[in-house]
């Protein structure tokens, strides 16, 4: 039998992973996270609360474990990028400390990062491949920048140390699971845009000309694409893509929140906010490797998915009142 470990399995991401997982028969669960699990989560895997940038900490959160999903990082929405530059360098690289020393100790079969699109923060090819990252300028902001840095971490590790690995970036996650917050872009965009539209804000904020593209991957099509990834031959020492195929403007986005949370469409008018100093103008990647050598392929479209995220916002702010 199959242990893996999902480091900072109570995040949003996190959490679709080890729903993902559970249902798969080949893996028993071990979570670690410095947050409460939910109680779902305490039921059904094994829970380590513990701070992993310690060492020993890391040990006994793998100890048995065969695979690592490493999720644990400072992450959010565009602001948090500007306000916690050193933090989250420094939090993060601890991380890759302690989990990737704790992994060659334990000589774990597959180990899985969780990387970012951000890695691509300064692409010019579009659609966006894997092997076009050696070419990539290097990211701006502290946030690429540390992400890259833990896939330095996965094939620094394997030269040297032989560490089996695969790196899954995940592209623009939004689905349930992710309330917003109040201050604007410390969140990620769709669920900022759903509470504003839920709110019929008039008119509605969003940040730049909204000409800007991302390409939204829900976050249970995340989770299949890493558990995949994860467990498939194919995916031994390489780095997948994991993301829907449709690149959609800003605005798009925003006016898909709107309608789908219950407003006319023809009411619609922005409210353009300044943008952050680092905001990428274009995010649209090429998913072509992980269909040829994983068999994968984000199911969920976009409008299904947004639907889904308003019907469990609604929820949780209808609770909260």
């Amino acid at each position: 039998m199959n242990r893996v470990l999902v480091t900072g399995g109570a995040g949003t991401i996190g959490a679709a992973v080890v729903r993902r997982l559970v249902r798969d028969p080949d893996f028993e669960v071990r979570v670690s996270d410095q947050r409460d699990a939910p109680r779902w989560m305490r039921e059904a895997c094994e829970v380590h609360r513990g701070d992993l940038r310690v060492l020993d900490e890391a040990r006994q959160a793998m100890k048995g474990c065969t695979h690592v999903i490493h999720l644990a990082a400072i992450v959010g929405g565009i602001a948090n990028f500007h306000k916690l530059p050193y933090t989250l360098t420094e939090v993060n690289n601890a991380l890759y400390n302690g989990i990737f020393r704790a992994a060659l100790d334990e000589g774990v079969e597959r180990f899985t990062y969780v990387s970012s699109s951000m890695v691509f923060e300064n692409a010019t090819q579009y659609p966006t491949r894997e092997d076009y990252l050696p070419d990539c300028p290097v990211p701006t902001s502290a946030y690429g920048f540390s992400k890259l840095t833990g896939e330095v971490y996965c094939r620094a590790a394997h030269a040297e140390h032989g560490l089996p690995y695969t790196i899954c970036r995940p592209f623009n996650a939004y689905g349930p699971g992710e309330m917003p917050e109040n201050e604007p872009g410390i969140a990620h965009a769709v669920p900022d845009l759903i509470r504003k539209s839920l709110q019929r804000l008039h008119p509605l904020p969003i940040f730049g000309t909204g000409e800007h593209t991302r390409t939204l991957t829900h976050v249970d099509d995340i989770a299949d694409g890493i558990v995949t990834a994860t467990a498939a031959a194919a995916g031994l020492n390489e780095d997948f893509n994991i993301s829907a195929s449709d690149e959609l403007t800003v605005a798009e986005i925003a006016k898909l929140c709107w309608r789908l949370s219950g407003n006319d469409p023809d009411a619609l008018e922005f409210e353009h906010l300044p943008s952050f100093e680092v905001d990428v103008v274009r995010r649209w990647p090429s998913v072509e490797k992980a269909e040829r050598m994983l068999g994968w392929k984000a199911q969920i479209g976009v409008e299904e998915g947004i639907s889904q995220t308003v019907e469990w916002l609604r929820t949780q702010e209808e609770a909260v009142r």
